[in-house]
């Protein structure tokens, strides 16, 4: 058996009028992928919400790690290694690859940025999944499927131990698909967990 990274257990959330989620149980282990379907308004953004640490349940509990935790906001769920790259991209189109991979946590001492160490850094983590921009191309220059990448560099550069993709293949082409498919699966050889959101049955598959 898999040791489990996460377990949430009993997670409702009501809004005025919706019951969002009611008594939801997941389990995900470490290097595991597990797809979350439903159809729109089914509750998956609102899970994926509370495990980021976007939103609070109203009752639950979340283990991970093997410790029970609870996030206070999307950064405390960065902390522990929970990294959540959203159907609209949160990049800075007007700033380079390795700025909006390494954004707020530029290496350096101080005040100061080593942009050779940050060019560096990004460049490992882009060849390890396969994008060919160079670290200092702007985003705004990229393509969506090459901007998905730059969130996925982003997130390993957080050194996450679990990345949820919202609805990740939504303006992708079957090609851009499938390449994304074998990013996934080399995250999953790598230990790390990934929930791949998505509303196509076939994706699950």
């Amino acid at each position: 058996m898999t040791e489990a990274l996460l377990r949430m257990a009993g997670i409702s959330k009501t809004f005025p009028g919706v019951r969002a989620l009611d008594g939801v149980d997941l389990e995900v282990g470490a290097g595991e992928i597990h797809a979350l379907l439903g159809e729109n308004g089914a509750g998956k953004s609102t899970l994926l919400k509370i495990l980021a640490g976007a939103q609070a349940p109203d009752s639950g509990t979340i283990e991970f790690g093997g410790e029970t935790v609870s996030f206070a906001s999307p950064h405390a769920a960065q902390l522990l290694g929970i990294v959540t790259i959203y159907q609209e991209f949160t990049l800075a189109p007007n700033m380079t690859i390795a700025e909006n991979v390494f954004i707020g946590r530029e290496p350096g001492p101080g005040p100061f940025v080593n942009w050779r160490q940050m060019a560096a850094e990004t460049r490992a983590i882009t060849e390890r999944i396969g994008l060919d921009a160079k670290p200092g191309a702007f985003v705004r220059d990229l393509s969506v499927a090459e901007q998905q990448m730059v969130e996925i560099a982003r997130a390993l550069s957080m050194k996450s131990r679990l990345i949820i993709m919202d609805e990740p293949t939504s303006a992708l082409s079957h090609a851009e698909v499938e390449k994304l498919y074998r990013i996934v699966r080399s995250l999953k050889a790598d230990g790390i967990s990934v929930i791949f959101v998505t509303h196509r049955l076939e994706e699950g598959m």
